[in-house]
């Protein structure tokens, strides 16, 4: 059994404030070699942010960096290593202490050196959003820890959910999806499952009733 509440929204947004000025010096700082868009994703676009308050990990945010580079001038790997490098030389004037690569993600971590509790944290993707014949895609760059190489991977299959996210807003029942949510993720035993996942069956489920 977990503990898990909701952040507020006057709560989140300093910290969303933050990383917004953060991620437009980085713009500033690499637009002359190529530049980027950026988005909140998941529960950071849903006003869905939630923490465990007896854990060690506080909350997060995903963000999306949408990258442009038209001309294919740079390699996947040059793109992370010019936004890792940069990041690497501003994150801690913006109240981070630790920044970390995975495979999917640059992770940047607020921890208390005397508890080494997260208190909060950021994930950000490098992603191309396009579009062909087949509809909507997103590749991701995926960091092969093995050989340390980078490359272009496509995302998988997101779950379809804003058909059915709309219509139970329009029956005015939203709370019921916060309520099945929080529920779930306080109640999951299995670390595989994600919040993404645990968030589609927490619509499918209020979609089902109505």
């Amino acid at each position: 059994m977990h503990h898990f509440d909701y952040v507020t929204a006057k709560e989140a947004k300093p910290y969303r404030d933050s990383i917004i000025k953060m991620t437009n010096e980085l713009q500033d700082r690499i637009r002359e070699r190529f530049t980027f868009q950026y988005y909140f994703i998941g529960s950071s676009s849903r006003n869905m942010i939630t923490y465990d308050v007896k854990s060690n990990v506080g909350f997060d945010f995903d963000i999306n960096y949408a990258i442009n580079d038209e001309n294919q001038n740079y390699g996947p790997d040059e793109i992370h290593r010019i936004i890792y490098n940069e990041l690497q030389r501003i994150f801690m004037k913006y109240d981070f202490n630790r920044i970390e690569e995975s495979t999917r993600v640059i992770t940047l971590k607020k921890v208390d050196i005397w508890s080494s509790k997260v208190l909060y944290s950021c994930d950000i993707a490098l992603v191309n959003d396009y579009e062909d014949d087949n509809g909507y895609h997103q590749e991701y760059i995926r960091f092969n820890k093995k050989n340390h190489s980078f490359l272009w991977a496509e995302q998988p299959a997101p779950y379809y959910l804003e058909e059915k996210a709309e219509k139970i807003k329009a029956s005015h029942r939203w709370n019921e999806v916060r309520n099945v949510y929080l529920d779930r993720k306080n109640n999951n035993d299995d670390s595989h499952k994600k919040s993404r996942a645990l968030y589609a069956e927490a619509v499918h489920e209020v979609f089902m009733r109505i």
